[in-house]
């Protein structure tokens, strides 16, 4: 009467109850007649129909359909059991199902062609992975084999995202994985009710493929430093927070937390010395998200650069009341300069040397014995790589409409006449606002007509590297924004190649931003110099970190202090049992350490 129940046919329920109470009666306050007369055989008989129709419902239906027909099945039979069998084989009969219908094909199910996971994973079919996951939840494994299939589609995802590649910009990179977590995360709210298993899944999962390219911390910084950028797709604060607290989730899953910290330290600087940071509360309130996630070691430096701004400012306040007291001269030039203690910023340990035009390095004196008159015993360095100045020019020639030029800011001023007449046609008069690299090029002018690179180079003693993409900017960059005239008109640059000024040069507007040829993250040799000052800072990091265990210790076999080691340091990077190694011998070699007599793999402090 029950099969022909589930194939659809009028049965007396009320029949069947009682026959069921009748077999509980002759048991005697047990049920062991109903278990051996009915129950067993029926659980059989019903194992052998769902097994018969598992297989008939997967050919003829997608994943979907599927697994709706089952949740079907499961709420009949439940049904049914309440109605009129006895109440103690409900949970049985339910338990027949699901072994037949879910557990015996699990994987069939989760990975079948066109319906299965992936294909509701590709075309955002929540529903029907929420009834999936409530499905499999009521079977042992069912989670895992669903996350399973996920955790392989996730990873091909990711990794195709990730794959080194120099068409990529760092922008579109975090962009793309932070679409894919929100794509993630949409599915473990709505779909698999936040549960642990995917959520844990998903972690590994970006912790993964996102460690596979070692430009992830650097594009992960550059991408940060999009969005505080000023003037940029006019965001509004609470915009840019909320990117903000996405791209701390995939700082999260970075293991190299190290060289993230130096590339930011490199973008921050960057952003507070050319006035481009949107605002002191996004960058402060980033800090602090920074210094939540990783402690304060981390934040310090940041913190100081910070410092330094503030103070600098209370600084030049003083010097001009200063200038305008004593009467002191700046040789025309309105100077404005940021004193940047050493430790805090990320400024190479050899400051580049540069020959400064005589009127800008007159005024830098004049401030220097103001500076080191009110802090003896200080030292002060002056550092051309993140200057600007604004240069007045006047171009003479015959005047020819090239479109715009773009606005900008700047910290500081000096001027100069570049002049080479052909037809004078009325002077023009422009602010040009340039990098200080830029500002000693084009001062070179005022006394030369032309000059070759090779006598630009040895006038102004520019490092090769940033003398170029000066010169690319100046002559190269837009049309818009070209002062000089490079001959021969090729893309490279070579040491007989002669620049004069563009005197037709022409632009709407009368303040003219040169826009620096912008590396969009570090070539080649830079990363590779990135990198070894990297290692050179975790030697220093690895040895403070045995250290301050075996003074905690006094005596440590060398697998727990590996160990430790490693646990101390894995929240900025991950140390390889290679370098700890060498840097405890290094330790024993300067005598901190020393190995046992007994055992030479157990390692003792010295005092």
């Amino acid at each position: 009467m029950v099969m022909r129940e589930r194939r659809g046919e009028v049965v007396d329920r009320l029949a069947i109850r009682n026959a069921c109470q009748m077999l509980m009666v002759l048991g005697i306050e047990e049920r062991s007649v109903y278990e051996e007369d009915f129950e067993r055989p029926f659980l059989n008989q019903s194992s052998e129909f769902y097994k018969l129709e598992s297989q008939k419902f997967l050919a003829e239906n997608c994943a979907s359909v599927y697994i709706k027909k089952v949740e079907t099945r499961i709420n009949e039979e439940a049904e049914r059991a309440k109605h009129y069998l006895d109440e103690s084989t409900e949970s049985r009969i339910v338990e027949v199902v699901e072994e037949e219908l879910i557990k015996k094909h699990m994987r069939t199910i989760v990975e079948m062609e066109n319906s299965g996971v992936v294909h509701m994973l590709k075309y955002q079919k929540t529903e029907d992975l929420s009834c999936m996951y409530k499905l499999f939840h009521r079977v042992t494994e069912g989670l895992k084999t669903v996350s399973d299939c996920i955790s392989r589609y996730l990873r091909e995802q990711g990794k195709a995202l990730v794959r080194e590649d120099d068409s990529i910009n760092a922008i579109s990179f975090v962009q793309n994985l932070l679409d894919l977590k929100d794509r993630f995360d949409h599915f473990l709210i709505n779909s698999f009710n936040n549960d642990k298993i995917f959520k844990h899944m998903i972690a590994s999962d970006f912790e993964h493929f996102l460690n596979l390219n070692q430009k992830s911390p650097e594009y992960l910084s550059l991408f940060i430093d999009d969005k505080l950028k000023k003037g940029l797709k006019g965001m509004a604060e609470q915009e840019i927070e909320s990117v903000l607290d996405k791209t701390m989730v995939l700082f999260r899953f970075l293991l190299e937390k190290d060289v993230f910290e130096r590339y930011y330290k490199q973008h921050l600087a960057k952003r507070l010395l050319l006035n481009k940071s949107v605002s002191d509360d996004s960058e402060k309130n980033m800090i602090s998200k920074l210094k939540t996630e990783c402690g304060c070691q981390f934040t310090t430096k940041l913190e100081g650069m910070f410092k330094d701004m503030t103070v600098s400012n209370s600084i030049m306040e003083e010097f001009k009341e200063h200038v305008q007291l004593t009467g002191v001269s700046l040789y025309g030039v309105d100077l404005s300069v940021r004193v940047l203690t050493t430790g805090f910023w990320p400024t190479q340990s050899a400051t580049p040397k540069c020959t400064i035009p005589s009127a800008p390095r007159n005024a830098f004196d004049a401030f220097k014995r103001f500076y080191l008159g009110k802090h003896s015993g200080r030292q002060l360095t002056l550092n051309p790589q993140l200057g600007s100045a604004d240069l007045n020019a006047v171009f003479f020639g015959p005047k020819r409409e090239e479109g715009e030029g773009k606005d900008g800011a700047s910290s500081s001023t000096t001027s100069v006449s570049a002049s080479s007449s052909v037809q004078k046609l009325g002077p023009r008069k422009h602010i040009i606002q340039v990098s200080t690299y830029q500002m000693c090029i084009l001062v070179l002018f005022n006394k030369r007509e032309k000059l070759t690179y090779e006598e630009i180079q040895s006038e102004t003693d520019i490092p090769e590297k940033d003398l170029i993409r000066a010169l690319q900017s100046l002559a190269m960059g837009k049309a818009s924004q070209r002062v000089l005239i490079k001959n021969p008109k090729t893309k490279d640059i070579e040491t007989s190649h002669i620049f004069c000024v563009n005197d037709s040069f022409t632009s709407k507007l009368h303040r003219v931003k040169i826009q620096t040829v912008a590396a969009k993250g570090e070539s080649e040799p830079e990363r590779k110099e990135t990198r070894n000052k990297v290692d050179e800072d975790r030697k220093h990091e690895i040895e403070a970190a045995i250290v301050r265990i075996m003074k905690a210790r006094k005596r440590l076999p060398h697998s727990s202090l590996v160990a430790e080691v490693t646990e101390q340091l894995k929240s900025r990077f991950l140390p390889s049992p290679v370098v700890i190694k060498k840097r405890i011998e290094g330790l024993i070699e300067r005598e901190y350490l020393a190995r046992t007599l007994e055992d030479r793999k157990v390692y003792t402090y010295v005092a």
